[in-house]
């Protein structure tokens, strides 16, 4: 058998997953629980390492000037340094490995792997209308399937809302149904041929196929709700329907719309697993002060006056981040999760790809996680981690996924919850 055998029958094809014949491994079985949340958010081009790490260890750090647009949330989030993914390098490319630690996203034969938010909800299965957001504000998402397929990113939240909030009409419904009913019968055009293959592989293959074709049972059992949601109304939410930014390079204004629409998203309970990648851009960002585009200013070479400008740019993303959890902390659960405030039930992590961004670095990786209380979360203030001596930052990940029900202790290159951020 090749690697690219596929299943095949009456003119439809699935593909098979990775089996000993083709390489050593098995894919994990899927076990979870809910209902937590989390966000994943990645600014590409960096954060300015000395305005974003604070000074001291513990809760009794003082803030750094990029910090302090979170001080009303303190005690709501740890910021850590020193985390890094073992073997990421490449610069700009790292942004693919960022929720997957794949190692050398710069090769010629790099090849992805799963990434955080997917992997959790193998597990985690969320009864919601979308059981995941994959969102940008221009370009690739941050979201990547078991086979190292990237999800396209949703850029629009004009979009956005209507798939939210807006019903469509009985023809739109009845299309939407169809579509559904199609890729459910794909699944079980190859049923016959797929036993005849389960019957004759050797043992381990047969548990990797067992463990397979359940995923894809799942996936049937996805396809099923989603026709259920089909003919459910959506959620009424007091928010117009927003126009597209039509400036490419007004980051402030699209990432507010879609911080808008992701809280929506989350109140309502229309998902529970939302990523965003904070894409900047080559563009001069229209900001008072700033005569340099975004880019160039990330790779400052310590040029003070360019810092100056790249710090007014960065200021007003964790000032957007800010806005984003004050949103969270201010809605009160409307059901389906379990705190008493949004931010409580939700994780979010907010970081960057890059360490240095001017050096193209990626060792040393800013990094923050807020909310989570309701999950466990024990916030530590600054965890510093040795620069040469650290553990993954997927051990963070790690730590998130135990926090969300996920009964593992290993994701990627972590290996353990990470050291320092208790789960209660």
């Amino acid at each position: 058998m090749s690697r690219r055998t596929l299943l095949r029958g009456a003119g439809v094809a699935m593909a098979l997953p990775l089996l000993e014949r083709f390489a050593p491994g098995a894919l994990r079985a899927s076990d979870g629980r809910g209902p937590g949340r989390m966000v994943c958010l990645c600014a590409t081009l960096g954060l300015h390492q000395p305005l974003f790490t604070p000074e001291g260890t513990g809760r009794g750090y003082k803030m750094s000037p990029y910090l302090e647009p979170l001080a009303r949330h303190r005690d709501d989030f740890t910021v850590f340094s020193g985390l890094s993914h073992p073997e990421v390098d490449g610069g700009h490319s790292s942004e693919a490995s960022f929720l997957t630690a794949a190692p050398d996203p710069a090769s010629s034969n790099f090849r992805n792997s799963i990434s955080l938010d997917q992997y959790a909800l193998d597990y985690l299965n969320p009864d919601t209308r979308f059981p995941h957001l994959t969102l940008g504000i221009a370009g690739p998402s941050l979201s990547w399937t078991r086979a190292g397929v990237q999800i396209p990113a949703q850029n629009s939240p004009s979009k956005l809302f209507e798939a939210l909030f807006l019903d469509g009409s009985e023809e739109q419904k009845q299309a939407r149904t169809a579509a559904i009913t199609n890729g459910r019968s794909v699944l079980d055009v190859v049923a016959a041929r797929a036993k005849r293959l389960h019957d004759r592989s050797p043992a381990g293959d047969r548990r990797t196929l067992d463990q397979y074709f359940t995923s894809v049972r799942e996936l049937e059992q996805r396809m099923q709700a989603s026709e259920a949601w089909v003919t459910k109304p959506k959620p009424r939410v007091d928010y117009k329907q927003p126009e597209d930014v039509k400036d490419r390079a007004d980051f402030v204004a699209k990432q507010t719309l879609m911080y808008d629409m992701m809280r929506l998203a989350l109140q309502t309970d229309s998902t529970r697993v939302i990523t965003l990648m904070l894409s900047g851009n080559n563009l001069v960002p229209p900001l008072d002060g700033i005569d340099v585009d975004w880019h160039n200013l990330s790779h400052h070479g310590k040029d003070p006056e360019k810092i100056a400008q790249l710090r007014h740019i960065e200021l007003e993303e964790m000032r957007l981040l800010a806005g984003f959890l004050d949103s969270l902390a201010d809605t009160p659960e409307l059901g389906g999760g379990v705190g008493g405030r949004l931010l409580d039930s939700t994780l979010v992590l907010f970081g960057s790809n890059l360490g240095d961004a001017s050096m193209h670095d990626t060792r040393n990786m800013p990094m923050l996680l807020a909310g989570g209380s309701a999950l466990g979360v024990k916030h530590a203030g600054h965890l510093a981690f040795d620069k040469e001596d650290h553990p993954p930052l997927c051990n963070l990940y790690v730590t998130m996924l135990q926090a969300l029900g996920v009964e593992t202790d290993r994701f990627a290159t972590g290996t353990s919850t990470l050291t320092g951020l208790e789960l209660g």
